[in-house]
């Protein structure tokens, strides 16, 4: 599929959270609409894929709009949406991002993500995280630092099996590999990462994957696309072909049981270190 690339400014880049994403951050942003990973494994059952609005009536994959002016107006929002947070929140909360990937591959032309982190130096959130699908996350380790010492910095690595390929699937934008290898690399470099399985998937072999988690990350979050895609029975992603991929490796794992499995499995590894759904993604790990 070929992807549409065009640039756009934008009036505003923080958007104040709703719905599932509300009890994890008071704001999320977006440095680019689409994404060029909705071809990859990530893509099949990514929910964004069903908003109207944002994809316009184009197919999930095929377009990416670059917001070249996001730092710009994350300066000149921040004031008002961190004194907004501060009030209805407590905290001024940053996701980034919940309906793309900060580190597509076109960032490396682009610099979007790039902007808007060094604009954060400036005039950091009380706490970001950054979620992504790929090891170049890993462009921005020096960035990250800086951060931490300004602003409560973690980042989220999703790798959501310990296979590269599902039968009928495409492969994932960034290998299981290197995604672990981006992981172990941040950790050294003092940041804090969390690695979320999400869209939890088959995973082959469970105890060496978690103790290859546990060596890479700071916590684990597991998250089934029933209760995990914003719907309360996963309805949206069974609109897709993942639960039929899914069942075909291990036909438990499209239950909530196998994340309960999965779950307890973790909790041999990395005792209090294991969130589950949206409570992990907001940081709150059970012991």
């Amino acid at each position: 599929m070929k992807t549409l690339v065009t640039e756009t400014d934008v009036r505003s880049i923080l958007t104040r959270t709703s719905g599932y994403l509300k009890s994890v951050a008071s704001h999320s942003l977006q440095p680019y609409r689409g994404c060029t990973f909705g071809n990859a494994l990530c893509g099949v059952g990514c929910y964004v894929q069903h908003n109207a609005f944002l994809t316009r009536g184009a197919p999930w994959g095929s377009f990416l709009e670059a917001r070249r002016n996001a730092p710009q107006m994350y300066l000149s929002q921040h004031e008002k949406e961190r004194a907004w947070a501060r009030h209805s929140r407590d905290t001024f909360t940053i996701y980034m991002s919940s309906s793309t990937d900060p580190f597509v591959p076109q960032e490396a032309k682009f610099r979007i993500t790039y902007g808007v982190l060094e604009a954060m130096l400036s005039r950091p959130p009380d706490s970001l995280i950054i979620q992504t699908h790929t090891h170049l996350v890993t462009r921005y380790v020096e960035l990250y630092q800086a951060l931490s010492a300004k602003c409560r910095l973690r980042v989220h690595i999703s790798i959501e099996t310990d296979r590269d390929t599902l039968p009928g699937l495409p492969p994932p934008a960034s290998s299981v590999q290197r995604r672990f290898e981006a992981a172990s690399m941040l950790k050294r470099a003092g940041i804090r990462v969390v690695i979320t399985v999400s869209p939890l998937l088959p995973i082959r072999e469970p105890k060496r994957f978690f103790a290859r988690v546990a060596l890479s990350a700071d916590a684990v979050v597991l998250d089934h696309f029933i209760e995990g895609d914003g719907t309360s029975h996963g309805i949206r992603t069974l609109k897709t072909a993942l639960p039929a991929a899914m069942a075909s490796v291990d036909p438990e794992s499209v239950a909530l049981t196998y994340r309960d499995r999965m779950v307890s499995l973790a909790h041999t590894e990395m005792p209090g270190k294991v969130g589950v759904g949206i409570d992990g993604f907001a940081g709150r790990f059970q012991y």
